[in-house]
C-alpha cells in the first residue's frame, strides 16, 4: 500500500464538507482587491492626484505599518499597498482550514475511523494541503483576473495574484506543521497564528524602520517585494515555494513518528482539583472563552494604535478632492475628513467584532459535536443557564473588542491632534458598532437552537454584510440590498446630530433572534450531529 492511498477520496470528503465555506473566503478575498482597484481609479483619476494621495497617506508610516509599502503612485501599486493586509487574512484562512481537516478530525475521533480503512499515512497531511493548495491558487487566478479586468496591466495583476497565493500556500503548510506539534486544535491554531503574528511582526519592523532586512525574513515581506505594477520581481516568488518545502519537510515526518491523537509537544498537566471557579457553568465557559477574548482584544488595540496614528494624516491626503470628499464623508458620516475615515475604520471594526461574536456563540456548536455538551446537561445544569453562559461572551465579547480598539485609536489620535476628549469620542463611536455585531451573533445563536447543522451559516451572513459594507457603494447596489446589513443602520455618533433609535431597535433583534435560539433548543435532541 502507498502512502498516499486514499489521498484522492479525502479530497472529496474535504471538498463535500468545505463547499459553502471554501468557496466564500476565496470569493470575498478575491473580489476585494478589484473593489480597491475600481475605487482608486474612479478617486484619483489624474496623476497628480494620485501622487498627493501617495506623498500624504500611501507613505504614512503607520499606513506603512498596517498595509505595507508602496513602490509608486499607479493605481497598481496602490492597490498593491491596499490590499497588504489581505494577505494576513489569507494566510490565517489557509493555515485554519489545514488545521481543521488534520488536528481538529484527529481530535474528534474521525480520523481515527479513517485510519481503520485503506489509507496511506501521509494521505490525510496530503489531501488537507492540496485542497487547500488548490483554494489559494484559485484565489490568486481570480484575484489577477478581477485586477486586469479593472484596466491594470495584466503582468503587475497576475504577480500580486501569485504572491497572494503562495502566501496562503507557505502558511498552509505552517498549520499542516502546527497539528503536529500538539495534540489539541486550540493549541494548533495558537503555534499557528504565533507565527503568523510574528510575520506580521517582522515585516511591520523591517517596514517602518528604514533598513528593511527583517521584512525578507517574512513571507508577508515577500509578498510586497514581488513589487507588483512596479517593477514585477518574479524571482522573489521563489522564497515562498522554497519555505513552503522546508516546512513540508519538517511536517511530513513528525506526521507518522508521533502516536495518532497526540503531538509531538508533551501536554502541560493540569492541577489535579478543579478550582473555585469552575464551579459552574459560567465559570467554565469563562474558562473556554478567555483565552479568544484576550488575544482579540489585544490584537485589536494594537491595531487601534496604528490606525488612529494614520487618522490626521488621511484627512488632509484628500483635501481638495471633491469627489473623495464627498464619498469618505458619505462613508464615516462626520464634520471632518479625519472623522470620515475613522468612522469608516470603526465599521470595518464592527465587522470583525462581529465575528468574535458568531464564533463566541458557535463555541455551543462545537461544545455539542465534541461530545462534552451532553454529560454536563446530564447534571443539574440546565439547558437554559448552559446557554446563556455562551450567550454571554458572543454578546459582551464584541462591546470588549470595540471598547478596547475605540479606545486605542482615540488615545493616538488624540496625541497627534492634541484633543484629549478624542478617546471618549472614539471609545463611544466603536461602541456604538455593538448591536449590529449582537445582531450577527444572535443569528447564530438561533441557527444553533433551531437548525444546529446549519449554525455555521452564520459565517456566511457575516460575508453579505462584508460584501455589502465593502462594495455596495462601488458597485451602486440598491438602497434595500444595503439595508440587508445591521451594519447600515448603525448610526454614525461622529456627526454632530445622530439618533439612537437605530441601536436600541437593533439591540432588540439580536435579543430577540437569542431568545428564539433558547425557546427552539428546548425542543430539540441534544446532541444532534
Amino acid at each position: 500500500m502507498s502512502t498516499l492511498t486514499g489521498t484522492r477520496h479525502l479530497v472529496r470528503l474535504i471538498l463535500r464538507r468545505d463547499r459553502f465555506l471554501l468557496p466564500l473566503w476565496v470569493l470575498i478575498l478575491a473580489v476585494l482587491p478589484m473593489s480597491y482597484a475600481a475605487s482608486f481609479f474612479e478617486l484619483f483619476p489624474t496623476a497628480a492626484e494620485r501622487a498627493a494621495y501617495t506623498a500624504g497617506t500611501a507613505r504614512n508610516p503607520s499606513i506603512i505599518a498596517l498595509l505595507g509599502p508602496v513602490y509608486g503612485d499607479s493605481v497598481g501599486a496602490l492597490t498593491a499597498q491596499r490590499s497588504g493586509f489581505l494577505l494576513v487574512i489569507v494566510g490565517l484562512a489557509s493555515l485554519l482550514t489545514v488545521i481543521r481537516h488534520t488536528r481538529t478530525e484527529e481530535e474528534a475521533g474521525r480520523r481515527e475511523l479513517l485510519g481503520a480503512t485503506v489509507l496511506g499515512r501521509y494521505a490525510g497531511l496530503t489531501a488537507a494541503l492540496l485542497v487547500t493548495y488548490a483554494a489559494d491558487l484559485l484565489l490568486g487566478l481570480l484575484t489577477a483576473a478581477g485586477l486586469a479586468a479593472t484596466g491594470l496591466p495584466a503582468a503587475g495583476s497576475y504577480g500580486y495574484g501569485l504572491a497572494a497565493a503562495l502566501t496562503g500556500a507557505v502558511f498552509a503548510t505552517v498549520g499542516g506543521l502546527a497539528a503536529q506539534l500538539t495534540e489539541t486544535a486550540g493549541g494548533a491554531r495558537g503555534i499557528g497564528i504565533a507565527v503568523l503574528g510574528a510575520a506580521f511582526a517582522l515585516r511591520l519592523v523591517g517596514d517602518t524602520a528604514g533598513n528593511d532586512w527583517p521584512s525578507w525574513l517574512s513571507p508577508l515581506g515577500w509578498a510586497a517585494r514581488v513589487r507588483p505594477f512596479e517593477g514585477d520581481r518574479w524571482w522573489v516568488l521563489a522564497l515562498p515555494l522554497v519555505a513552503s518545502v522546508l516546512v513540508a519537510a519538517v511536517a511530513y515526518p513528525l506526521s507518522v513518528r508521533r502516536d495518532l491523537g497526540a503531538g509531538m509537544l508533551p501536554p502541560r498537566l493540569g492541577p489535579a482539583t478543579a478550582g473555585p471557579a469552575l464551579a459552574g457553568p459560567f465559570g467554565l465557559a469563562w474558562r473556554l472563552h478567555r483565552g479568544q477574548l484576550l488575544w482579540w482584544s489585544v490584537g485589536f488595540g494594537l491595531l487601534g494604535l496604528i490606525l488612529g496614528g494614520a487618522a490626521e494624516a488621511a484627512g488632509r491626503s484628500v483635501a481638495g478632492n471633491p469627489q473623495l470628499e464627498e464619498i469618505m464623508s458619505r462613508l464615516g458620516g462626520a464634520s471632518g475628513l479625519a472623522d470620515a475615515y475613522l468612522g469608516a475604520t470603526l465599521s470595518i471594526a464592527g465587522l470583525a467584532a462581529a465575528g468574535y461574536g458568531v464564533q463566541a456563540a458557535l463555541r455551543m456548536r462545537t461544545e455539542e459535536t465534541a461530545g462534552r455538551a451532553e454529560p454536563l446537561l446530564a447534571t443539574g445544569t440546565h439547558r437554559s443557564t448552559w446557554l446563556l453562559s455562551h450567550v454571554v461572551f458572543a454578546l459582551l465579547g464584541p462591546v470588549v473588542v470595540l471598547a478596547v480598539t475605540g479606545l486605542a485609536i482615540g488615545l493616538t489620535y488624540s496625541i497627534s491632534v492634541h484633543d484629549a476628549g478624542q478617546v471618549g469620542r472614539m471609545t463611544a463611536a466603536g461602541l456604538a458598532q455593538a448591536p449590529a455585531a449582537w445582531v450577527l451573533a444572535g443569528m447564530a445563536v438561533l441557527l444553533f437552537g433551531l437548525a444546529p447543522r446549519l449554525a455555521p451559516a452564520a459565517w456566511a451572513l457575516l460575508a453579505v454584510c462584508v460584501l455589502l459594507g465593502q462594495l455596495g457603494a462601488v458597485l451602486q447596489l440598491d438602497q434595500w440590498l444595503l439595508d440587508l446589513s445591521p451594519f447600515t443602520h448603525t448610526p454614525q455618533v461622529l456627526r454632530t446630530a445622530w439618533s439612537a433609535t437605530p441601536l436600541w431597535l437593533l439591540t432588540a433583534l439580536a435579543l430577540a433572534l437569542a431568545l428564539t435560539g433558547l425557546a427552539t433548543l428546548h425542543r430539540r435532541d441534544v446532541p444532534t450531529t
